[in-house]
């Protein structure tokens, strides 16, 4: 169960409130041939890959900037490059990516690059190109440089090392002092052993194994490891540290207090890139306010979703939305919906391949005839998304006597319906507009309607969409109901 899951749906569909997460770090370039393999080579005992595809993606620290711009929030990424095609490229695939890149090329040194071969679904190979040293103190000037000019607009801060030689102690505590001026979140993913460069830093994920060799403790001796951990948070003047610990989850740790978010269940096709995808989320998460308890639960949902897939592929709202949807589900609160919520939800729906139903109507008293309709409609697609008037619009249509019952309470007697997935209340006397903002597949109205009556029929038609038309169900209505009770000597 998602605790906080309202706050955190909310802050997920607003697109993290248009939050900005600078990265520092080392950037690479993850390069992939995929091939299938069908023999052995007669040169030598080694598999013969036929290659089918190749493709290119941001690594390192350019993996975390993807994951926070397909999450949807705002990245800028700051580090080294070379002089060289793959600079190049790195820079053509950010631009693409909506991440701002503000790469400073190194002439001299080559961009980090990963070749990694697939036979199938199978890593067989990797091929490494890199330098990690030899930086000079113009190159550092310009780190910090760009350091300067872009943090006093962040709203929080990620330093990303992967061991390539860009965050020196020195660039560390340049931009965690200039955080901590900022007062924004701080979140580093080490690589060293001895975390000392990273003091004063918000929070630092390492994963067991880097937590052990910062400790000194045992990864088997997973109690004594967190309390080791918990020592740090002090030592080195942190607010609390979060270790990744695979299977197990994610760990809050404080000075005083332990907490372990459970991992989320999912088939692992690929671990590569799950750390580049926790920070993301967990940037993301505190930029937009979340305290790191709910923080650490998202990051743990959105971990879920990287390791399902093989290589450094970034994961995107969409996916996240869609993994939280069993619990948004059984959830009656969740259900109700804002135009901005609708648009996310509606997105994330069709990005698993689903397809929407939209209906409306006043739905005061519910009864019968609106059950039928709405069971009809929700077999029509695989969502069923309801409008209903707000209690100004119903005064409009029905009278001033109407509506019995307030539009929340109708909203959410709505939301209570297992047929149904979301509510939306409109204002105006049609709801075309959200119709528009929605885009369904298939508009359902009942049988006292003809398709030619229908708002929304020549817009849904015109996207390739229908109109279906179900049958009511005779002698059910809202004000026959209201007609029975103020009949003499009826009970109330």
């Amino acid at each position: 169960m998602i605790q906080n899951l309202h706050e955190i749906v909310t802050l997920v569909e607003s697109g993290w409130k248009n939050k900005q997460i600078v990265v520092i770090g080392d950037i690479m370039l993850d390069r992939y041939t995929w091939g299938d393999v069908e023999r052995i080579s007669p040169e030598a005992p080694v598999p013969v890959v036929c290659v089918v595809h190749q493709n290119d993606q941001p690594g390192g620290s350019g993996n975390v900037a993807m994951n926070i711009a397909s999450l949807g929030g705002k990245a800028i990424l700051i580090g080294f490059c070379g002089e060289d095609p793959e600079g190049y490229s790195l820079e053509h695939l950010l631009r693409n990516s909506d991440v701002e890149g503000r790469l400073v090329k190194i002439d001299g040194h080559p961009t980090t690059t990963k070749l990694r071969i697939f036979g199938g679904k199978q890593q067989m190979l990797r091929l490494d190109r890199e330098k990690v040293d030899g930086y000079s103190e113009a190159a550092f000037l310009a780190l910090k440089q760009q350091i300067d000019i872009v943090l006093p607009a962040a709203d929080a801060l990620v330093l990303s090392d992967y061991g390539k030689g860009v965050l020196t102690e020195e660039i560390c505590q340049y931009a965690i002092t200039r955080g901590r001026e900022l007062r924004i979140p701080i979140l580093v993913d080490p690589k060293q052993r001895n975390f000392t460069r990273y003091r004063g830093a918000t929070t630092i994920c390492p994963n067991l194994g880097e937590l052990s060799a910062a400790t000194g403790v045992s990864a088997k001796d997973l109690d004594e490891l967190l309390a080791a951990g918990q020592k740090m948070v002090a030592e080195l003047e942190l607010d609390c540290l979060t270790p990744t610990m695979s299977d197990k989850g994610i760990a809050l740790l404080r000075q005083s207090t332990r907490v372990v978010a459970p991992a989320v269940a999912r088939q692992v096709f690929d671990v590569s890139g799950a750390g580049d995808t926790v920070i993301a989320t967990l940037a993301l998460a505190l930029a937009g306010g979340l305290q790191m308890e709910a923080a650490i639960q998202l990051a743990n949902i959105a971990a879920g979703i990287a390791v399902s897939k093989v290589g450094t592929v970034p994961v995107s709202r969409d996916e996240l939305l869609i993994s939280m949807m069993p619990e948004l589900g059984i959830q009656t609160a969740e259900k109700l919906v804002t135009i901005e919520g609708l648009r996310a939800r509606a997105h994330a729906w069709r990005h698993a391949g689903q397809q929407i139903t939209f209906t409306n109507g006043c739905f005061d008293l519910l009864h019968i005839g609106h059950i039928t309709l709405l069971e009809s409609a929700r077999r029509e697609a695989d969502r069923l998304v309801v409008g209903i008037n707000s209690d100004r619009s119903v005064r409009g249509l029905k009278g001033s006597a109407r509506p019995i019952v307030g539009e929340r309470e109708r909203a959410q007697i709505l939301a209570s319906l297992s047929a149904v997935d979301a509510v939306i209340i409109f204002d105006e006397p049609t709801p075309l507009a959200v119709i528009e903002a929605l885009r369904p597949e298939v508009i359902v109205k009942g049988g006292d309607y003809t398709e030619d009556t229908v708002v929304g029929a020549k817009e849904v038609r015109s996207w390739g969409g229908r109109v279906k038309i179900v049958p009511t169900v005779e002698g059910f209505s809202t004000t026959n109901i209201i007609a029975k009770a103020m009949e003499p000597g009826s009970k109330t």
